[in-house]
């Protein structure tokens, strides 16, 4: 996992720890087997062991920030799991405290870099600074439209399934189904567009309005925030005197101020993602989601279209929820069994409405 998050990683200084961290693992795995076979157990052969088609597919598009805090998991687990456990044989205890220590050091490698760092730092001072500077682009690293349109997707079949299995109980599965059905999707993907743009648009809007007026309070009370940002640091554990003299510093290049205090104060200097983009990506899977409960109603009609848009609404429920699993790192067959209970649950309540005021 290290070495294809390498391959990755743009940043070549980070590139290089995962590389290095690659190796550090490859070497404790050389060294288990090693024991191993003084201990006369026979040792898997290393191509038999390989990481799943979907992992490798997880840790190239899901979030970095979300890899990375997995890895920080895994690393920590493996400090308080199975090196920590006595096995009885002196010379093995010696090698699994060996390998827990470098765990201890990788996981404090990952964390710093979830977080920003560098974990070859020796300044502090420096260290933090970058932190603060470069934090914000790990967790938007990776998937960016991608995942908002499977959660498009999600939304638009969740919501005209629902639209078609209501309709369908109230006229026994007549064409009115057809024409709520296409309704709905139409409505959902232009809700879901315009909802998208607006959004980033807003977001745009209000992410420059924040800057521009924390420019203008670096410009007409410099003191105050060089104060103000000699208070962070504080807090985040530098001495009054190291913090000071960061603050005062960075006060020289009032850019820099301004990109450190809008990342403590506004969370960072981003202003979203392309408004345009993000409103196709919305519409077009949302329209695509929710047309998929209708397609049936295209031929059939009856019974026998409410059996088959059914089925195949929850096949469709359990592969977007299948996807969803790239970008939160869960297994894809949990994640997809949730989405089909929930499309069950909302398919019979839906339904069972329908019935409620069926349509003679």
């Amino acid at each position: 996992m290290y070495g294809l998050l390498a391959e990755r990683e743009k940043d070549e200084r980070r590139s290089d720890i995962l590389r290095r961290l690659a190796e550090a693992e490859s070497g404790h795995r050389r060294r288990i087997e090693a024991r191993l076979q003084e201990l006369g157990v026979q040792v898997p052969d290393p191509s038999t062991v390989r990481l799943s088609a979907w992992t490798r597919l997880q840790v190239r598009v899901a979030p970095l920030g979300v890899v990375l805090a997995a890895r920080e998991a895994a690393e920590d687990a493996e400090v308080d799991g199975p090196y920590k456990l006595p096995t009885g044989d002196p010379d093995t205890d010696r090698l699994l405290r060996d390998i827990r220590h470098d765990e201890q050091a990788h996981a404090r490698e990952v964390a710093a870099m979830r977080a920003g760092d560098d974990p070859a730092s020796q300044n502090p001072q420096e260290s933090r600074l970058q932190r603060l500077l470069s934090r914000e682009t790990w967790h938007r690293s990776g998937a960016g439209w991608i995942s908002g349109a499977i959660y498009g997707a999600n939304d638009g079949l969740a919501a005209v399934f629902g639209i078609v299995s209501g309709v369908s109980g109230a006229t026994g599965g007549s064409s009115f189904v057809l024409t709520a059905g296409l309704a709905g999707a139409l409505a959902s993907a232009l809700s879901m567009a315009t909802g998208a743009y607006l959004a980033e648009r807003s977001q745009a809007e209000v992410a420059a309005a924040n800057l521009a007026r924390e420019r203008r309070e670096i410009e007409e009370h410099p003191e105050e925030e060089k104060e103000e940002l000699s208070l962070f640091y504080q807090l985040k554990g530098l001495s009054k005197a190291d913090a000071d003299a960061l603050a005062q510093k960075l006060a020289a290049n009032p850019d820099a101020m301004l990109q450190i205090l809008a990342v403590e104060e506004l969370g960072g200097v981003g202003g979203g993602g392309n408004p345009v983009q993000a409103a196709l990506a919305a519409g077009v899977s949302t329209g695509l989601g929710a047309l998929i409960p209708v397609i049936p109603f295209f031929w059939l009609r009856g019974l026998t279209a409410v059996i088959v848009a059914a089925a195949v609404s929850l096949v469709a429920h359990f592969a977007v929820g299948a996807s969803k699993s790239l970008f939160t790192l869960r297994s894809w067959w949990a994640a997809g069994a949730e989405m089909t209970v929930a499309g069950i649950i909302v398919g019979a309540v839906t339904y069972a409405f329908g019935l409620l005021f069926k349509i003679h």
